[in-house]
């Protein structure tokens, strides 16, 4: 019969194994798909040593918030990239007047636009494993100049939903606080848009009105990019 020093001995043992395991099984989970090193590597070789560091600050960060509720990790990676990024217009950083970036791309250069932003705000939280039915990239119409403007730009945020049919919680580029939508009247959806289907407007729970791979061209490029740079 066991001792009590033996039976407590026993147990830390199991302890530890079940903790190993967990922090095992949680790094393959937050690692599948995606080679974190890989992504460092190819940051350091086309953007320099500051882009290396953006990466694997980022990756360190998806690393300490595995076992984080979803609000924490909502919160952090709006945090992450609104601080981390600068908003500049996509003919200055691309030469082109719209450019769909990787998240690899928008850490290496430092800068981005609204759907950049709103870009690797998503992928960051599927990797956190959010599922995809709960965030949407929103395509809105923004209005500027107060609430009694008329004046609207073309923008673009992440929705996340705490269930999929609950009112969203916006991540934008423009504001570090987290707002539901409902206290967002500056922001009119026009469709949404996530790995599984495209939206017109923002009606939570609606059937997606077809495939956002098939109707927007840029999606489809940015995800053949993205796959070409390890990120499957």
């Amino acid at each position: 019969m066991a001792t009590g020093h033996t039976r407590r001995l026993y147990q830390m043992i199991l302890f530890l194994g079940t903790l190993f395991l967990c922090a095992v099984t949680a790094f393959a989970i937050l690692g599948r798909g995606f080679n974190f090193d890989g992504q460092a590597q190819l940051a350091q070789k086309r953007y320099g040593q500051q882009a290396q560091r953006t990466v694997e600050q980022w990756r360190d960060m998806l690393f300490s918030l595995q076992d984080a509720a979803d609000t924490d990790k909502v919160r952090r990676v709006n945090d992450f990239f609104n601080r981390r990024v600068a908003y500049q217009e996509d003919i200055d950083i691309w030469g082109q007047s719209d450019y769909w970036a990787t998240p690899l791309e928008t850490m290496g250069k430092g800068q981005a636009d609204c759907e950049d932003f709103a870009i690797a705000k998503y992928f960051s939280l599927l990797i956190l494993g959010i599922p995809a039915d709960h965030l949407r990239i929103t395509y809105v119409k923004a209005r500027i100049g107060g609430s009694h403007s008329t004046i609207s730009i073309a923008h673009m945020v992440l929705g996340y939903y705490p269930n999929p049919v609950d009112e969203p919680l916006i991540l934008d580029n423009l504001l570090n606080d987290i707002k539901t939508a409902s206290r967002r009247p500056d922001l009119t959806p026009v469709f949404s848009f996530n790995s599984e289907g495209l939206w017109v407007g923002n009606a939570p729970g609606r059937s997606s009105s077809g495939s956002s791979t098939a109707r927007l061209s840029r999606w489809r490029d940015l995800l053949s990019r993205m796959k070409a740079d390890g990120f499957d």
